[in-house]
């Protein structure tokens, strides 16, 4: 595996992951092993699902998890650490097992995304960097399929990076908005570090660097006269931006090229879209492509298509790097069972907030795919190693189990994938057009009901019967107390 970044983040912890654990130390449960799981409780906008990303610059971190000579002198200053404890993180070596849903994979509320089994400081210790990692690059991912899916077969490219929070907000972002789905992005450094293909042409600035607008298109087209593509907004669109440009598209013609495109990024982007699309094709172009910018998401994306604008490609900034609408993914990491005498014991949270309740115990993750349309039917979380039928399988609704149905003539998929053996990387990331496809992939394994943008349908995810046994009975030992 080919690593973009050998940064050290080992101190990016909260650091109560640092005063737990030699708390853990002190008071001899630093062997003891643990499970946690990281999860999320509600997909961003309102969605039924999320596309999950990040997991490639998650094991870039951990294979990278060590503790500099500094790292421990800036502990040491803190004094509140036991020298024992600070010895221990200096000969620190990673132990746990991880498993976890490769990237790209379609994923539901409440599921396991990340799983980590290991000696209590470990596991604790990397519960941020698991969430940074994971939350962010899904996050974009999601929001980025979000807008190309409103974009329909027109390319959207990634516009956002002097909005982004950040250095390392612009360069994941990038790479996660590519596996959502964007054709590129116009941050170049993502392409060098990623692969993902940097586009762009000019800016405002370039046109301002003129006395006259139509000596600043033809001084561009004189360079890139095979792939002249101009900004027509700088000063008016329809009387003058589009009129130059259509000048030069002429003048270029007659030198044996055409001209590819014009970008508005700024006015009434349908309106303007429309009547720029009838000049060019009045004037003999009609295979040059319009593509609008300036505060698109996917809402209003659909807005613009659905007045009929004649927009082919879109160039979407801030609302996409930033996740604007939903800025936040809200993924947790959470004790599920701790190990005594190898025997594995279940624990579990429990809050007067029921989506709050976590579930306890190891797991896997299963998916069920109708035999005959190859469409995702329902996932079940169940107890790890426990064997599901070939032919039938009874699922019912976690709180409300009443409700019951029976899936027949399916297909079944294990979602959670080994990646470290204690403490030894065992998984190979797959390239990023591999992500890519696998993205189109599962999108085609859904409904069209549960892809909506406004108002989707639920998507099952149940809890097997003995998953199901395990959290009903801790809950009523708890509420006994």
């Amino acid at each position: 595996m080919k690593f973009t970044d050998n940064n050290n983040y080992t101190l990016l912890a909260d650091f109560y992951e640092f005063t737990m654990g030699n708390g853990y130390f002190e008071n001899g449960m630093k062997d003891e092993i643990v499970h946690f799981d990281m999860f999320f409780r509600s997909a961003p906008d309102d969605a039924s699902y999320v596309i999950l990303s990040g997991l490639e610059q998650l094991i870039e971190y951990l294979e990278n998890l060590h503790f500099d000579e500094e790292d421990i002198d800036f502990l040491r200053s803190k004094g509140i650490f036991s020298e024992e404890f600070l010895d221990y993180l200096a000969n620190f070596k990673f132990e746990c097992d991880v498993r976890a849903i490769p990237e790209g994979t379609v994923v539901f509320p409440s599921e396991p995304l990340v799983t980590v089994r290991g000696p209590a400081i470990q596991a604790q210790m990397i519960e941020t960097m698991v969430l940074l990692t994971i939350n962010h690059q899904t996050m974009i991912t999601t929001k980025a399929n979000r807008i190309c899916k409103a974009a329909g077969e027109r390319p959207v490219t990634e516009f956002g990076s002097r909005r982004a929070q950040g250095y390392s907000g612009a360069n994941l972002g990038a790479r996660a908005a590519y596996i959502g789905g964007c054709n590129g992005s116009a941050n170049t450094l993502a392409e060098q570090l990623y692969g993902v293909p940097a586009l762009g042409t000019m800016a405002h600035s370039w046109v301002q660097m003129f006395d006259e607008e139509i000596d600043a298109f033809r001084a561009y087209a004189k360079v890139y006269p095979d792939s002249c593509f101009l900004l027509i907004d700088t000063y008016d669109v329809l009387h003058q931006g589009l009129p130059n440009a259509i000048q030069v598209f002429r003048e270029l013609r007659e030198q044996g090229y055409e001209g590819r495109g014009v970008r508005i990024d700024s006015g009434d982007i349908a309106y303007l879209s429309k009547a720029c699309r009838k000049m060019l094709d009045d004037a003999g172009f009609p295979d040059v492509t319009i593509m609008a910018s300036n505060s698109l998401d996917e809402y209003v994306i659909e807005d613009l298509l659905k007045q009929g604008a004649q927009v082919d490609s879109f160039g979407v900034g801030e609302r996409l790097i930033t996740s604007k609408s939903h800025p936040v993914f809200g993924g947790v990491y959470k004790l599920v069972a701790r190990e005594e005498e190898g025997e594995v014991i279940p624990t579990i949270k429990i809050s007067e907030n029921v989506s709050k309740i976590t579930t306890p115990g190891v797991k896997d993750v299963y998916r069920f795919y109708d035999k005959e349309k190859g469409k995702a039917l329902a996932d079940v979380i169940a107890v790890k190693g426990e064997e599901v039928p070939d032919e039938h399988y009874e699922i019912f609704h976690p709180l409300f189990t009443w409700k019951r149905k029976t899936l027949k003539n399916y297909e079944v998929r294990s979602l959670l994938e080994d990646i470290y053996v204690d403490g030894k990387l065992v998984y190979e990331s797959p390239s990023l057009e591999d992500i890519r496809e696998k993205v189109q992939r599962e999108l085609a394994s859904l409904w069209d009901e549960i892809k909506r943008l406004n108002t989707p349908q639920e998507y099952i995810v149940d809890l097997s019967p003995e998953l199901w046994k395990i959290k009903d009975d801790l809950l009523k030992k708890h509420n006994s107390n």
